[in-house]
């Protein structure tokens, strides 16, 4: 058995703790005792896996694509070629995980191209729409 201590949520505890690779323990019920809560050393890090490898980067999109920000379904377009729309306007719709994300323009102009219609399915970063 070994005596430890241990910070839960800023209250310090003293438990014993049973060290399985040292044999069994002795039958008594586990302790744990509440003590003052003192400042305790940060405890050392236990070695953590190497992060995944991120993406390739996309190709970057022109200055008036509007990209999707995230991967799932076209629920709904919300302007045509030709229209024109202010800065915060909303011009299109994404389900993802049974939830809807609102896309809007990043700057005011006119719709020059719409490049996916409701129903399809999109990645992140897929160009949805082109605004001049």
């Amino acid at each position: 058995m070994k005596k430890l201590r241990v910070t839960v949520e800023g209250k310090v505890y003293e438990v014993l703790v049973e060290m399985l690779s040292e044999g069994p323990a002795p039958s008594a019920a586990p302790v744990v005792t509440p003590v003052s809560s003192a400042p305790v050393a940060a405890p050392t890090a236990a070695p953590v896996a190497a992060p995944a490898p991120a993406p390739a980067p996309r190709a970057a999109a022109g200055a008036g694509d509007v990209p999707s920000p995230l991967a799932g379904k076209v629920v709904s377009i919300d302007v045509k070629t030709g229209d024109s729309v202010a800065e915060g306007a909303q011009v299109a719709t994404i389900e993802a995980m049974k939830m809807n994300t609102y896309i809007f323009a990043p700057k005011a102009g006119r719709v020059d191209a719409v490049l996916v219609n409701a129903g399809d399915g999109v990645e992140e970063g897929t160009v949805l729409l082109r605004i001049v």
